[in-house]
């Protein structure tokens, strides 16, 4: 009950602060990372993985889909909504991101991407190396539009939102031979720290000072995970938990030695797999009916392509699912993660 009343106190100070001063908590918020967070860059590209298609985006705000992988709001569109901003940041590759809406943050997340390029590149998405460059040219953008000054200021200040590792795992790693023979988890987890390391070194060296990363969450009980893995039972498989698990940890420290080199940022490590493995183990308490399966489909592996708008089984209501696909949450979830990231996340407004 005291960390639900934390999360609730946050929420409503922040929601107070911003609406009574008519201005967002933080001049801009820019994202980075994988299908978690891509709000459409991937419509882009010549990529299999895309989600703009019914049925995804059922639910959101114009009940069509855009490019999230989820049925309405992704957690970091309650973010942005928290921390007071009028409109989502607008996916890079998109007609959105044009002018002076650039101003507040850009998204450059995209889906099947992850610390590890090739990834990406095996899925031809956008590597977070590519990213980065994109980020080089929306700030030459903000430059030409507000100055340098102002501009080093919305650098300084605005937050940086970095989700990656999933796809490194599950569509990666863990089916492909020619890397899970040759490395253990560990030291494919020592790799992709390597690439973190380096990715919030290059953007502290751009002026960034204010970063979130996000954990993996419990990989062993996505419902593709458990349909892949799982060897026919109904339960969340312990190994692949274990593994993110471990990950979490190197996370944690890998991001205590950034931050005791680099003078002045402000380096936030989000955790999401206990809150959603919270939903997943005891999903009544949050108001939810279903947490094995997922609302698309038959709920045990679709996502991207095999969840379209032929899937049978797809059910009607999805508030009463925690996991929209095979591999991503439902929007109430993402509701129920994004109030935890904002109780998280308060060093990074403050």
């Amino acid at each position: 009950m005291g960390f639900l009343m934390s999360v609730l106190s946050g929420f409503l100070l922040a929601m107070v602060f911003s609406v009574s001063n008519g201005d967002p908590l933080v001049p801009a918020l820019c994202i980075f990372g994988d299908s978690v967070v891509d709000v459409g860059n991937n419509n882009n590209l010549s990529t299999l993985i895309k989600a703009n298609f019914p049925p995804y985006g059922r639910d959101f705000v114009n009940h069509k889909p855009t490019g999230r992988f989820c049925n309405g709001k992704l957690a970091t569109d309650y973010t942005a909504e928290y921390l007071g901003f009028t409109s989502y940041p607008p996916a890079y590759l998109s007609r959105e991101a044009r002018g002076k809406k650039v101003l507040t943050g850009v998204n450059f997340a995209s889906a099947a991407s992850g610390y590890y390029e090739r990834t990406a590149r095996l899925f031809r998405a956008l590597t977070l190396t590519r990213q980065l460059k994109y980020y080089k040219l929306w700030q030459r953008k903000v430059v030409n539009l507000v100055g340098r000054t102002n501009a080093t200021n919305i650098f300084s200040r605005g937050i940086h939102i970095l989700s990656a590792g999933s796809s490194d795992f599950m569509q990666n790693y863990y089916i492909n031979p020619l890397l899970n023979r040759v490395y253990s988890p560990a030291q494919f987890s020592d790799i992709l720290m390597k690439s973190y390391s380096t990715f919030v070194q290059n953007l502290y060296d751009l002026g960034a000072r204010r970063i979130g990363v996000t954990t993996l969450p419990p990989t062993g009980c996505l419902p593709a995970a458990v349909t892949l893995f799982g060897r026919g039972t109904n339960e969340c498989v312990a190994k692949l938990n274990k593994d993110a698990i471990s990950f979490n940890k190197k996370l944690n420290r890998t991001s205590e030695k950034l931050k005791s080199k680099l003078p002045g940022i402000k380096l936030v490590v989000f955790d999401i797999y206990q809150p959603l493995f919270d939903l997943i183990i005891k999903p009544a308490e949050s108001g939810f009916f279903e947490s094995r399966k997922a609302c698309c489909g038959t709920g045990t592996l679709e996502t991207s392509f095999l969840c379209n708008a032929r899937s049978i089984g797809t059910c009607s209501n999805a508030t009463n699912y925690v996991f929209w696909d095979g591999f991503h949450p439902s929007q109430s979830a993402n509701e129920k993660l994004a109030q935890s990231l904002l109780e998280q996340g308060f060093d990074l407004i403050s």
